[in-house]
């Protein structure tokens, strides 16, 4: 999502990567945050900024940005096996800079970049929401990016393509769950986000983000539930962004939907709400027509309707069923969760999930809701 950035929590929770004995055990997890409390300092001003729209250069641009304090490669999608069963997925592998600048490289284990990654599966027959998380420094090998073959790795988990980026591999094996996936280019253009993939986030300079997609990516391959196989196949969403900012002071979170309709088009938008309550005017998204044409849109094209909410073990209330309305594409949507609970309980605390989409229209897709506070 367009503002996943949580460079304040992992430099707290990740720096000990870097301070620990040489071994690839991570240290003591930090105390669980909200993304938005995560947000709440910016990274050190030695790292490159977002000012302006910039010409992109691929396959470069695919890789690492370590001159930027994070960034990440977000992969989310919509499966099903051979029997109809329906699953949904999320892998998103982050990079994070500790400081900037080069580091001495007296050990093979001096580095001042960390990745972080979630691994995420919704097994809606089933009624049950699989969830993970892994980081290690960019040492010995443990994780890091490259450009020709492309692969980003982190353990484990990576994507990994032979070509600039497609067709992408996708694995990521955990306990009881795991991918083993193959994404296509599929027919539909890249699409840059914001100003020519420039996304503003608010008026402050340089709070914003170098941002594109990939919205519609035939998938097919093998998901792994315990000891169980299947044979998958459906759509992927693959969002990629880099950045060196954070929340301005009146952010508290944002309501991220990403959407595959059947008529061929999709829908991204993203909601920032103030800590008032209200919609920010920094909300953005953008609407892909069949033939890979894009429209911009606005907070005031928008309408966001919360129907049902779901509550956390904490209290917390998350709006997971929700009424989309974009009157000048003729859009009425109902936005429903295909599981309740989809929450990522970890390091970073937040709702996401897969969900079906009916209305005037009918498809699929995602759901990302932050910076929600929990009960008393």
């Amino acid at each position: 999502m367009s503002v996943r950035r949580c460079w304040l929590l992992l430099m707290t929770m990740l720096s000990g990567l870097l301070l620990s004995a040489c071994d690839a055990t991570p240290p003591a997890p930090a105390p669980m945050l909200r993304v938005d409390q995560a947000l709440g300092g910016m990274p050190d001003p030695g790292f490159a900024r977002a000012l302006e729209a910039r010409e992109f250069q691929f396959p470069q641009d695919h890789g690492a940005h370590p001159d930027f304090a994070t960034e990440w490669w977000y992969l989310t999608g919509n499966l099903s096996a051979e029997n109809g069963r329906r699953f949904g997925y999320q892998l998103t592998l982050f990079r994070v800079g500790l400081h900037p600048g080069e580091v001495t490289r007296d050990s093979d284990w001096r580095s001042n970049q960390v990745y972080m990654g979630h691994l995420a599966i919704s097994d809606i027959a089933g009624g049950r929401h699989y969830s993970a998380e892994r980081f290690a420094r960019a040492a010995a090998g443990l994780a890091g990016a490259r450009v020709v073959p492309f692969e980003i790795w982190l353990g484990p988990w990576s994507l990994h393509a032979d070509n600039a980026l497609f067709p992408l591999s996708v694995e990521a094996q955990h306990e009881d769950m795991g991918l083993s996936l193959q994404l296509q280019a599929g027919v539909k253009p890249m699409v840059l986000q914001g100003e020519h993939g420039l996304s503003r986030k608010s008026a402050t300079a340089g709070n914003a983000s170098y941002y594109y997609s990939f919205t519609r990516l035939p998938t097919q391959g093998e998901l792994r539930i315990g000891e169980s196989l299947f044979g998958v196949k459906g759509d992927s969403w693959l969002d990629r962004e880099w950045s060196s900012s954070a929340l301005d002071k009146d952010q508290a979170g944002w309501d991220w939907f990403a959407l595959q309709l059947e008529d061929g088009r999709e829908l991204m938008f993203y909601q920032l709400r103030t800590k008032q309550g209200g919609v920010h005017a920094y909300s953005r998204g953008s609407l892909v027509d069949a033939d890979g044409s894009v429209h911009g849109l606005l907070p005031e094209q928008v309408r966001l309707t919360p129907l049902r909410y779901w509550q956390a073990g904490d209290g917390t209330r998350y709006p997971i069923d929700w009424r989309l309305q974009a009157v000048d594409f003729q859009l009425d949507l109902e936005v429903t969760a295909l599981l309740d609970d989809q929450l990522m309980d970890h390091s970073v605390h937040y709702w996401e999930g897969a969900v079906e989409v009916t209305g005037s229209h009918r498809g699929q897709g995602y759901l990302e809701l932050s910076g929600y506070a929990g009960g008393p």
